[in-house]
């Protein structure tokens, strides 16, 4: 087993050693630490900016603490990149020719959404630079014959079905109406939600992101009168879609999944009362990952939002490649496929299309204006 430096000299002496030194971290693409010895770099792609960037934070941060503990005590000193998409597949394919061409970038954390990865995967494959998303769920990403492609966390063929368990089973849900954005993960989860809720689903309706006025929405939604609506998109809509919804009368369940599980969510105040969230990403009160929480705490401040315990594991997969030696994206391609070891959040292997090979769903509660975790769902 690998040793995992979060945990190898206690939270105590990590957070004071964090405290002092902040090696091999950029704030810019092309700036940080390093040695002269060694110009090998790890990158992060996806929002660093825009409407979805508080996404892409706990992203950069999970990865940035496990680079930095890395640093601390290593021959080796590994540079981070950042590649700010802002989430978007059409800033996608610039973005990864220009990562490609970085020769020292030797693995990509990331893309962070489905759309961007997408956009950006046949680069990535062609210049042989592996991937790893802690973040990404559309399903027909790993079926693109991308050798690079990685997935640290469960897709939504399996976040899909589990959404419509718990809307079934836990909520006792008999009606439901679908909403989706229009995105690559969007449409993508709603789809799977309304094929396997079937004759529950009394109605659906697509909204676009940067959409401001859901009235039409709304107007469908209280005509169907449903148990339950799910949403499949990000928070940016969400938080003002659940407003809308509940001044138009909709007083029933509002479900959504992992990419609206962003404290961001909660600027729609009592609206968001109640909502469920579904993610493939653990609590950071788990007992696995909390020595992690703590370390995350203690050198960014806040608690590690969602999946950056993710991230933290995708980005330890390189540093323990690196670790061993290896100085060459081929090399480091083969060291992910062939990596089988426990990680914070869960055993870390990957089959034969970049798919986790455990895989885990939890439910949380916005509750008195926070995002409380109530467990995996069964």
């Amino acid at each position: 087993m690998r040793r995992n430096k979060v945990f190898a000299a206690g939270v105590a002496t990590l957070a004071l050693g964090l405290s002092l030194t902040a090696c091999g971290t950029t704030e810019d693409k092309g700036d940080g630490g390093g040695d002269a010895g060694c110009d090998l770099s790890l990158a992060f792609f996806g929002p660093e900016t825009g409407d979805a960037a508080g996404l892409g934070k706990p992203i950069i941060q999970g990865a940035q603490l496990a680079i930095d503990q890395h640093n601390e005590d290593a021959d080796c000193k590994v540079k981070y990149v950042k590649y700010d998409s802002q989430g978007s597949p059409d800033e996608a394919p610039a973005l990864a020719t220009e990562a490609a061409g970085d020769e020292s970038v030797i693995g990509i954390v990331g893309p962070a959404f489905s759309g961007e990865s997408a956009a950006a995967g046949d680069t990535f494959a062609e210049a042989g630079l592996p991937t790893i998303t802690p973040s990404a769920t559309n399903p027909t990403l790993a079926d693109n014959g991308w050798d690079t492609f990685h997935r640290a966390l469960g897709n939504d063929a399996t976040q899909g079905p589990a959404a419509a368990r718990y809307i079934k089973d836990t909520l006792k849900a008999s009606s439901v109406f679908v909403i989706d954005d229009a995105s690559e993960y969007g449409a993508g989860l709603a789809g799977i939600v309304e094929k396997d809720l079937g004759g529950a689903v009394k109605g659906t309706d697509t909204i676009q992101q940067k959409q401001t006025d859901f009235s039409a929405t709304v107007t469908k939604v209280t005509d169907a009168k449903p148990d339950a609506v799910f949403f499949g998109g990000y928070y940016a809509e969400a938080t003002i879609l659940i407003g809308q919804l509940r001044d138009g009368g909709f007083d029933g369940k509002f479900v959504v999944a992992d990419g609206v599980k962003d404290p961001a969510f909660l600027d729609a105040g009592k609206a968001a009362e109640g909502t469920i969230i579904t993610c493939p990403c653990i609590p950071d009160t788990d007992p696995a990952v909390a020595d992690f929480a703590k370390a995350y705490s203690a050198e960014f401040g806040e608690a590690p939002g969602t999946y950056a315990a993710e991230a933290y594991d995708a980005a330890s997969i390189f540093l323990a490649g690196i670790e061993d030696g290896i100085d060459n994206r081929e090399d480091m391609l083969k060291f992910v496929n062939d990596y089988d070891e426990k990680g914070i959040t869960k055993q870390l292997k990957f089959d034969d299309k970049g798919e986790p090979a455990d895989v885990h769903v939890y439910a949380y509660t916005v509750k008195d204006g926070a995002i409380v975790p109530e467990g995996e769902i069964k």
